[in-house]
């Protein structure tokens, strides 16, 4: 691990601080309430960087959880439609685009300590968590947390929602006073080095038309209202953002053409 590409993550979400879909589940880990013992397994397809970050977009149409295209370098039209609502003036359109916004989530790969004959697993978790495994690689008395001979162990301990306050569990990290390899065994450390599953192709893109029509379903949904005729209005206007049910209107130019929601959804692309 690259103690210095850390470093510098860190110092970015710190700047962010002050400025305030699919996957095979069986490569998934999550924490159990109580008190778990795991490494943070050196990445096989990041030498410098462990953590793996990923934007994600959840309840948006018909699909539960959609990997943003931006992931891959390619066009995402939801991240595009909040952009052309931000550059409006109209504080209900900022509200709705920061709904639209993509949640980021963060992968390791890790073992999970007395169970290291299922192999190295991704446990995804949120910028709490991020934050403060960069917060212990930043620490120089810590450092290199995932050494495979002078690492450390991460102590896990996690509550749930009757001491939350909230329908979530919430786990905190420390790392563990001694170092321990990774294994003692040689031919193990070689499967855990080699033997990984990469997010960024658990992951696959759905195309520009998928991801726009799950927009598109997420504005207006069947059985909502009617896909009737909306004549000129103040741009890109929406009526109660904060429902599923979203009724937007664009210019339609001055002479009152009469045009429905979804050519105007498609204008708003084609501009």
């Amino acid at each position: 691990m690259d103690l210095n590409v850390i470093k510098q993550r860190l110092d970015s979400l710190n700047k962010q601080s002050t400025n305030s879909g699919g996957g095979n589940k069986n490569l998934f880990w999550k924490p159990s309430v109580g008190k778990q013992l795991i490494r943070v397994v050196p990445s096989k397809y990041n030498k410098a960087n462990p953590f793996t970050e990923m934007m994600f977009y959840y309840g948006i149409g018909s699909k539960r959880v959609m990997a943003s295209p931006a992931n891959w370098g390619e066009k995402d039209p939801i991240m595009e439609f909040a952009k052309q609502l931000r550059n409006t003036n109209d504080k209900e359109n900022w509200r709705l685009a920061k709904k639209l916004d993509a949640k980021v989530r963060t992968f390791a790969p890790i073992i999970v300590r007395g169970q290291e004959d299922e192999g190295v697993k991704l446990w995804q978790f949120g910028k709490e968590v991020y934050q403060e495994f960069l917060n212990m690689a930043a620490d120089e008395e810590i450092g290199d947390y995932t050494d495979i001979v002078g690492g450390r162990d991460i102590k896990l301990t996690t509550v749930g929602p009757e001491v939350t306050g909230t329908p979530y569990n919430k786990t905190s990290i420390g790392p563990s006073l001694k170092i321990t390899p990774l294994s003692t065994e040689e031919d193990v450390v070689n499967t855990l080095l080699n033997d990984q599953a990469d997010p960024m192709k658990v992951f696959k893109p759905l195309s520009y038309d998928e991801m726009k029509e799950a927009l598109q379903e997420w504005l207006a949904p069947e059985g909502g209202e009617e896909e009737d005729s909306i004549t000129s209005e103040p741009a890109v206007a929406f009526d109660k953002p904060e429902t599923t049910s979203s009724n937007y209107s664009l210019d339609t130019t001055a002479s009152n053409v009469k045009k429905t929601k979804a050519a105007q959804f498609d204008d708003m692309f084609e501009e």
